[in-house]
């Protein structure tokens, strides 16, 4: 318990440290943008809550490999996410809309910046996945030591898929002030109990220091904010399951993605009643 504390205080702290620091400099105008209600906000929550979660996720992490996985995880999706936010908001880029949008457009002959941040969030979780079969994923399953090349190999592609695909969903329900930080919530909430648990809760513990933030409309977390979340909740999902669990999970995250192209996540949760109001829970009026 006292090391879920330590890495949940440590992630709260450091999220909001960066977060003054960010806005204390002088080029941190080019990180204001408008949000859904017509309300002024700073992109510079996604920043600070990546280096908050990463850092209080790797203070808690039970081995040098799970470490390793957590430093790379979060730092490269929040880094290629924070390149989105940023490019991702010239003229020339917001032409491109889902994965479909950022293919065509390299049928063109162009790289967008949304290409640039599924790449590099596919690559983060891939070597995330590799440090995690060397180490807690290992232990935490033997029967792993005895499998062959094929199923390692099978069982790291899982692994890559569901700290990508966490990593997507959390972008795609980050559409208003606190969705995504709630979603977080519930779904690492299950992970701070048992073996690895301070992991999440350093995780966790940064989104909850920003989260009054967010839901005053001071600040977005983003493309940066949303993918170094969810690639840190898949770090610790993929290191508490084996083949099965991940299969299982990357399904799921499949299917939601899948879902995302077909219909609006904000009106189900607009006409769910019970998600209406989890969703609106804290937020600031609209004006």
């Amino acid at each position: 318990m006292a090391s879920r504390v330590k890495s949940s205080g440590l992630g709260a702290l450091a999220a909001r440290a960066a977060l003054a620091w960010i806005r204390q400099d002088p080029h941190s105008g080019a990180l204001r943008r408008t949000n859904f209600h017509g309300r002024t906000v700073s992109l510079a929550g996604g920043p600070a809550l990546a280096v908050g979660a990463t850092l209080g996720a790797a203070a808690g992490a039970p081995g040098p490999a799970a470490t390793a996985a957590v430093l790379v995880a979060g730092a490269t999706s929040g880094a290629v996410g924070f390149y989105d936010d940023v490019a991702g908001n010239r003229p020339e880029q917001k032409a491109a809309k889902g994965f479909r949008g950022h293919l065509g457009a390299l049928r063109d002959g162009r790289v967008t910046s949304g290409l640039v941040k599924i790449a590099g969030v596919g690559a983060a979780g891939l070597a995330a996945a590799v440090l995690l079969s060397r180490d807690l994923g290992v232990r935490s399953h033997p029967a792993r030591r005895d499998a062959g090349p094929a199923r390692r190999a099978a069982d790291v592609l899982l692994g890559a898929g569901v700290i990508a695909g966490t990593a997507n969903l959390l972008n795609l329900l980050d559409l208003r002030p606190g969705r995504a930080l709630k979603a977080a919530t519930i779904i690492g909430a299950p992970l701070v109990a048992g073996r690895g648990g301070a992991m999440t809760a350093g995780t966790l513990g940064a989104g909850a220091g920003l989260l009054p933030a967010d839901l005053g409309e001071e600040i977005m977390l983003g493309d940066a904010g949303a993918n170094a979340l969810g690639a840190l909740l898949g770090v610790a999902l993929a290191a508490r399951t084996g083949p099965a669990g991940r299969a299982l999970a990357l399904a799921v995250l499949a299917g939601l993605t899948a879902a995302s192209e077909k219909v609006s996540f904000t009106k189900v949760i607009q006409d769910t009643p019970g998600l209406r109001e989890l969703d609106a829970l804290g937020r600031r009026p609209a004006p």
